[in-house]
């Protein structure tokens, strides 16, 4: 990248970054706070990637940054879908396609999943089941997607290729998921013939799962919607969940809350759950 070229992408990050307040993004600010805005190593912990390397980024000193990272940058500073394709361009990519994710939340949906931060689990993905979100007390719930490499952001690819995931989910619920899920990738992939990264996908899937092919092919069209789900965590046992799903207009991403059923002891242990995981993040700093 062009010296002037860093200069400007990271002119731009410190502003965004100097313009989002804690709150914005389900932090605490804190009594010692100098400034308003994020620090960057709140940013490369909402952005998942080491303080130093956004630090070199913002700096102006680092190497170009993947489509990856920069998907990462943008859900932690919480761009418009405007300001997320000046990024990639300013750091030397093509702006992402308007139905590829890349690892960018929606931002209305992003707000949505801070403020649901502290009771209630949830995650966001696209349309064809990457990972794009997920608050603290859904990793703590399901463990870390978001950010991850290739398929393994992938909730369908852990679905199916995935035995220690897929172990999670009551047995007896497992065959009307799979066929809820590959029914909803189908609509997914049918409206992206050329795009290579649903086509891949789709292929592993095929190389790897007999039962997603024998799913597959039945030939099912559907949406996935709001439906029950009962997990085994082996920290606090059964979870009986209500999961719903909001789907964002503008992006055609899906927010999925995980709230307990009726009539059970599941809401006191989401709030068991989120105990141990904030003195879990406390042990580790």
């Amino acid at each position: 990248m062009p010296q002037f070229q860093q200069q400007q992408l990271g002119e731009f990050l410190r502003n965004r970054r100097d313009r989002l307040r804690p709150a914005e993004v389900g932090l605490t600010a804190g009594p010692r706070r100098r400034t308003p805005g994020l620090r960057r190593d709140e940013v490369a912990m909402l952005a998942t990637m080491s303080t130093d390397y956004y630090e070199r980024i913002e700096q102006g000193r680092g190497p170009q940054p993947s489509p990856a990272m920069l998907g990462a940058i943008a859900r932690a500073l919480r761009l418009t879908l405007a300001e997320r394709d000046h990024l990639y361009v300013l750091a030397g990519h093509h702006a992402p396609e308007p139905a590829v994710a890349l690892g960018f939340a929606d931002p209305g949906l992003m707000t949505v999943l801070d403020a649901l931060a502290p009771r209630v689990p949830a995650l966001i993905t696209d349309d064809m089941h990457n990972i794009v979100g997920q608050n603290p007390l859904n990793i703590a719930l399901l463990g870390k997607l978001v950010g991850e490499s290739g398929f393994h952001a992938n909730f369908i690819w852990h679905w199916f290729l995935d035995p220690d995931y897929r172990a999670l989910y009551a047995p007896n619920d497992r065959d009307h998921l799979s066929r809820n899920y590959v029914a909803d990738l189908r609509v997914a992939v049918t409206r992206r013939p050329d795009d290579f990264r649903a086509t891949s996908l789709i292929d592993e899937l095929h190389r790897k799962s007999e039962e997603f092919t024998r799913i597959w092919e039945l030939g099912d069209v559907d949406t996935v919607a709001k439906t029950r789900k009962r997990l085994q965590h082996p920290r606090v046992g059964l979870l009986d969940c209500e999961c719903d799903v909001v789907i964002s207009p503008p992006s055609g991403q899906r927010l999925v809350l995980f709230r307990g059923a009726p009539g059970t002891d599941t809401h006191e242990k989401l709030e068991l759950l989120g105990a141990i995981g904030m003195q879990e993040i406390g042990s580790e700093h």
